[in-house]
């Protein structure tokens, strides 16, 4: 062997010894760059899926009178939920005042009737034994104007307590229907207080026509009255007994009048129905942070029936079934690469396991506290930017599962 050809094989080994193994290092170590370079842009993380949580509240205080749902239970947008009886304890004494004087005054009124009956059989006596004249006619017609005016307080106060009777049943009918749906009661129940309402129905019927034939009888008389005005030549004298009981009618319409508008208004704010915004199911009230640590065991799930709730204090809280949106939470080394319309590949790992593609619709604006549910550990709270996905038609998740997000 040449010496020029024993130092070519002398490089050759010293190559194959030395210079290979670097080459490889070099390669691994590019290698391990790039992947590096690929995880930070192809970014993963843990997000969750959520939907709407809507909390079902009265905008008045008041106390529960019905609760037609039970926990879980699944409800339509517009259905029914709760009745909360807005008129308290105060309010209740009021209402029994009201009552109190709407008999008063139907009382005055037949008292009043009472006071007349004398007069007029004293003035029909006076006309059979003398000559019917001007005043005594006066006063006949006036008379007659006097007993329609009274029979319509009479009829007015009794239309004022079966209306308020009438009202009481309907609600208890409602409530009867439902807790008959519920199997709670037997059909019979139901059937005696048709039965009552009916029959306060047709009470109300019939004295809203009797109503509407006194308030014709009042407007035939006040016109006999004015056309005989109108042919009497000397002017009668009023009788003082006479113009006293008018002068008490008149302040009995007044109040009867005052009494009546304040029925109707406490009867148009009695009862709130509250319904379901959205379609879903019936979930226990959400607290707030760290609530849950001084709560017993089943509080703050559901209110109940005879609670009393102030205004904007949440009954109970219906959920979507289907979540809407997923929400996860970047560091700030990833928020560099970050931006909206970037498609994402989603990954369910419950079985069955399925990945779909979506991309990021929105990114929170701050640094927020994530949900103690996504911290790495949970004695140590982790910070991060929210960042909203959409979730493509065909993945089947529910509110609160978890989801791996790969970047694209």
């Amino acid at each position: 062997m040449t010496e020029k050809a024993a130092k070519n094989y002398m490089l050759k080994r010293f190559y194959l010894r030395h210079a290979m193994p670097v080459a490889v290092w070099l390669a691994a170590v590019a290698v391990v760059l790039w992947l590096f370079y690929e995880r930070v842009q192809r970014f993963e993380a843990v997000g969750m899926a959520r939907g709407q949580v809507r909390q079902i509240a009265a905008n008045c205080t008041g106390r529960i009178r019905n609760i037609h749902v039970q926990l879980f239970d699944p409800v339509k947008a517009g259905q029914p939920l709760a009745v909360v009886d807005t008129v308290t304890d105060s309010e209740l004494v009021d209402e029994a005042k009201l009552r109190a004087q709407l008999v008063a005054a139907g009382a005055e009124a037949e008292r009043l009737s009472a006071e007349l009956i004398p007069t007029q059989e004293k003035l029909r006596a006076d006309t059979a034994n003398m000559q019917m004249n001007q005043k005594d006619n006066g006063r006949r017609f006036e008379m007659d104007v006097d007993s329609a005016r009274l029979r319509i307080l009479d009829l007015q106060a009794t239309l004022a307590s079966e209306r308020v009777t009438l009202q009481g049943l309907a609600v208890q009918m409602k409530i009867s229907q439902k807790l008959l749906e519920e199997e709670a009661i037997v059909p019979f129940e139901l059937e005696k207080v048709k039965v009552q309402y009916d029959g306060v129905t047709q009470r109300v019927q019939e004295n809203e026509r009797l109503l509407a034939q006194a308030k014709e009888a009042l407007t035939l008389a006040e016109q006999r009255r004015d056309e005989f005005a109108t042919h009497e030549l000397p002017k009668p004298s009023e009788d003082a007994a006479l113009e006293a009981i008018r002068k008490q009618i008149e302040v009995q319409e007044k109040v009867m009048k005052g009494l009546l508008e304040q029925l109707a208004a406490w009867e148009a704010r009695r009862a709130v129905e509250l319904t379901s915004p959205i379609e879903g199911r019936v979930i226990p009230i959400p607290g707030q942070r760290n609530d849950a640590l001084q709560q017993r065991p089943g509080e703050e799930v559901m209110r109940h029936v005879g609670e009393v709730v102030r205004a904007g204090d949440p009954i109970l809280a219906v959920a979507e079934t289907e979540p809407t949106e997923i929400i996860m939470y970047v560091n700030e080394q990833q928020l560099g690469y970050l931006k909206e319309r970037m498609p994402v590949e989603l990954v369910k790992t419950r079985t069955p396991a399925q990945v779909a593609h979506s991309e990021i619709a929105s990114i929170g604006p701050t640094i927020e506290l994530m949900p103690q549910r996504l911290w790495r550990s949970p004695t140590f709270p982790q910070w991060g930017r929210p960042v909203l996905i959409g979730i493509p038609k065909g993945l089947d998740l529910v509110p609160g599962e978890l989801v791996g997000i790969r970047g694209l």
